[in-house]
């Protein structure tokens, strides 16, 4: 096993996000231009780079490719500082692209391909992208995306054909792999997930993006021997960051999985002696579920960092995955817009629940809505601090990027607190936020209850419209494979969180559901639910 992210490592972490600068170590120095690829290629070119269902790139193979896609962009007229959307699932296109855009200049916004033609193409329109490159396999959404986004003149389909797209292949294939002589860092603009409105662009300033992914947090060995299995969507920031540059840039194996399972998860590890993974809470439990048989016959014992994020993990199910694999768990509290903290299985498990203490001195506060600092315990709005050189903004929104910091200060909307000893505790998201009868209930705290019963598979509480009290508690829950919804378990649930909870936070109704709206990471689409019982009560 090694070691957790230390002390020393993670107040580098922070210098280098506060204030980025080329390094002098020459391969930290070719990360900055975008060319860390090629720097492991001239090391290491027969290493393996990237494996997945599509196909292998070594280093080498990964490094030309992504010349090559340079070569055939700035051929059909792309330049430095022009956007690029890439609508592509897990396949070795999406990393030469990526790679490509990373040392030309080019502005990467990635698409989340689970959206329809029609939301993916305000995204294509929305970052003004001149080209955009798809998977064949989601041609209908590129090609309707495509088709609102006048600006995008260059199409490239990968691995098959789409109607008014250029073949990828012909195209980059016919260009010179050497490496080009003039790189330029590029950028990346990611879109929120857009669970409380339409989904913004963030744009982070390059060198802090690049900076970022040179600093080894998670202990990789640097030698070649490591691999990542990535576990999500590229499109996402998580995997994108933790899954791809970081490990690529200190010379692991990444394995790209095509669409995740439990089980599958499993089988991947043993076959290809996984030392890192990103998930996500929802995956722990998904795994956790498995019968004792199955999860028996995988050898996993070449784990060394499980990273997990995105959304709350109720504190059982984390204590369960560390029993099980032992203390190599790491989360973070995170979004696309910023870092606020890490913490490591041997402290979390000395305060379950915590996020983690900050990584740099003051890099997160609890205030109220302007921004004035509260008490160590109290619940609050929590800050992140971003000064002014490497703060996020919001494309072609200011407003809604002023409205989001205070000072050197910005916030998601998420709620928690901080302990005596500094330590963050998250309760939900003001979204989230229940109030009945004039009192705060914080749903997140209820959905951890329910999923330590053992008929509950998944749950979210939400607050329903009640013309007495404002709003009531609900919860809506998906039973575990093979029992029953009744009425009767939804009054034991009740009960169950009766038992454990003061009675003001305890849900008065319980529906069962099939599924719970969900995005692809995972995530409770939790404004789904509640519009849809919004407008039920308003019929």
């Amino acid at each position: 096993m090694s070691e957790s992210p230390s002390a020393a490592t993670l107040a580098a972490a922070a210098e280098a996000i506060a204030a980025p600068a080329p390094p002098a170590d020459p391969r930290m120095a070719a990360a900055m231009t975008g060319m860390g690829v090629s720097w492991r290629a001239q090391q290491m070119p027969e290493q393996m780079a990237i494996i997945s269902a599509n196909g292998n790139r070594t280093y080498a193979a990964l490094n030309a490719r992504a010349n090559q896609v340079v070569r055939a962009l700035r051929a059909r007229g792309m330049g430095v500082g022009d956007s690029l959307a890439l609508i592509c699932t897990n396949r070795p296109e999406f990393v030469e692209t990526w790679a490509a855009c990373a040392r030309a200049g080019f502005r990467l916004t990635p698409v989340n391909w689970h959206l329809t033609a029609e939301e993916a193409g305000y995204i294509v329109d929305d970052c003004e992208a001149k080209a955009v490159v798809a998977d064949a396999r989601l041609g209908d959404q590129a090609r309707g995306a495509a088709e609102m986004a006048p600006r995008a003149t260059v199409r490239l389909a990968a691995g098959g054909a789409i109607p008014g797209f250029e073949s990828y292949d012909d195209a980059v294939g016919v260009e010179s792999g050497e490496d080009i002589d003039d790189p330029t860092l590029g950028s990346s603009m990611l879109y929120t997930s857009g669970t409380t409105g339409r989904p913004k662009g963030v744009h982070r300033p390059a060198a802090q993006t690049a900076a970022t992914a040179t600093i080894n947090l998670f202990g990789y060995a640097d030698d070649g021997t490591d691999v990542e299995l990535c576990t999500g969507p590229l499109y996402h920031a998580a995997p994108l960051s933790f899954s791809l540059a970081i490990p690529l840039n200190f010379g692991a194996t990444v394995v790209l999985m095509d669409g995740w399972s439990a089980e599958e998860t499993l089988r991947l590890v043993q076959e290809h002696k996984v030392t890192h993974m990103h998930m996500v809470p929802t995956m722990f439990h998904r795994m956790l579920a498995l019968p004792d048989d199955v999860r028996a016959k995988y050898d996993l014992s070449s784990l060394k960092h499980i990273l997990h994020g995105a959304a709350p993990c109720p504190v059982p199910v984390k204590q369960a995955l560390i029993e099980w694999l032992g203390p190599i768990v790491v989360e973070y509290y995170a979004a696309t817009e910023g870092v606020g903290s890490f913490v490591d299985s041997a402290t979390w498990l000395s305060k379950p629940g915590t996020v983690g203490k900050p990584f740099g001195p003051d890099q997160v506060r609890i205030g109220d809505e302007d921004g004035n600092p509260l008490p160590a315990n109290d619940i609050g709005l929590v800050y992140i601090k971003a000064p002014e050189a490497t703060r996020f903004e919001y494309f072609k929104d200011k407003d809604k990027t002023a409205s989001s910091f205070r000072g050197e200060y910005f916030t998601l909307g998420d709620v928690g607190y901080l302990d005596e000893d500094g330590y963050l505790f998250l309760t939900d998201r003001t979204a989230n936020l229940i109030i009945s009868g004039g009192v705060n209930i914080y749903p997140a705290e209820v959905d951890a209850v329910l999923l330590t019963h053992p008929a509950v598979g998944d749950a979210a509480t939400i607050g329903i419209p009640n013309p007495e009290w404002g709003e009531e508690v609900k919860a809506v829950v998906e039973v575990k494979a093979g029992l029953t919804p009744s009425p009767e378990l939804a009054a034991e649930l009740i009960a169950f969180c009766r038992e454990r909870l003061s009675s003001y936070k305890c849900p008065k109704s319980v529906d069962f559901i099939d599924a719970l709206p969900r995005q692809d990471n995972g995530k409770i689409y939790k404004r789904v639910l509640r519009d849809r019982y919004r407008e039920e009560a308003a019929r």
